[in-house]
């Protein structure tokens, strides 16, 4: 984990899951907070050795992946934590993702894991888009649905801090089936990103650019390339093709291979979301056979 320095007050920890560190006067406010405990040790002690106050804690949005450290966070320090709205609710209640990623069933044990479901953290401030103004810190606040349902962006001293709004390329090729909620928000976002101006952004997965825009074009190439496979296998199929069947025929196109019940609730989201955006464009229609959801070509 590199602690990485981008201008006078913006820093950010380059690892798997990117934290980033905004340092002003005596306030230092972290963006995100990695998976679990250990991540959050690692980020304590490097700010310790470098004598970097820690006093804010801004998420996100609510994937444990991004604040599964806050919990040790808040036993070692006194931190005011900021949220979006509705991501606070569920990091009030993380019982809720593995829930929602089962179809709203009682989840089975095994998922009930770090990588679903973090600790409970109680939110202090509520964060809306736009301008804000909160203790030393003063920044834009970017809606950017579609990966999770609210989202947001910072934008601090010209620097984005752009959650999972977009990906590095090598996230992208990584997961091959990147997870998402809506395909069209997602795609939405990615544009309202290449009218947002600064000197560079930090992506939650991936690496700090400076010319940026270049991998979100790339992201909204990608995201069109699955819609337009998924429009084309669905149209190949003159009597439909059910919901389950086209999962795994996406699945076996892009080589996922194995699978854990928790990695294959989340493709089947992610896939889910690619329907739903092509139903949005009315380009499938949907119907219910033989107790089957299944999808046809418009």
């Amino acid at each position: 984990m590199k602690f990485i320095q981008l201008n006078k007050s913006c820093y950010y920890f380059d690892a798997p899951v990117n934290i980033g560190y905004v340092h002003k006067q005596n306030q230092g406010m972290l963006i995100d907070a990695g998976i679990d405990d250990s991540v959050m040790r690692k980020v304590l002690k490097q700010l310790r050795e470098k004598e970097l106050p820690i006093t804010h804690l801004f998420i996100t949005h609510a994937h444990a992946d991004h604040y599964g450290g806050a919990h040790f966070l808040k036993k070692r320090r006194d931190v005011y934590k900021i949220a979006p709205s509705f991501e606070e609710a569920i990091l009030r209640n993380p019982a809720l993702e593995p829930l929602y990623l089962f179809s709203g069933n009682d989840p089975l044990q095994e998922l009930h894991n770090k990588f679903l479901e973090g600790k409970p953290v109680a939110i202090d401030h509520i964060l809306q888009e736009g301008e804000n103004e909160i203790d030393n810190f003063v920044f834009e606040a970017h809606s950017l649905p579609g990966h999770s349902y609210h989202q947001l962006a910072l934008k601090i001293d010209n620097v984005l801090y752009a959650g999972d709004s977009y990906f590095g390329e090598d996230q992208l090729k990584k997961h091959k089936i990147p997870y998402i909620t809506d395909a069209n928000k997602t795609i939405q976002s990615l544009n309202k990103l290449l009218e947002i101006n600064c000197d560079g952004a930090v992506p939650g997965h991936g690496t700090y650019e400076k010319e940026f825009k270049q991998t979100v074009k790339a992201n909204i190439t990608y995201h069109e390339k699955l819609l337009d496979w998924l429009l084309e296998k669905i149209g190949s199929e003159k009597k439909g093709i059910s919901h389950e069947t086209i999962i795994s025929a996406m699945c076996e196109q892009y080589a996922i291979g194995k699978t854990t019940l928790s990695q294959w609730l989340l493709y089947r989201t992610a896939v889910t979301a690619y329907l739903v955006g092509l139903i949005q464009q009315e380009k499938i229609t949907y119907t219910i056979k033989g107790y089957k959801w299944v999808f046809e070509k418009a």
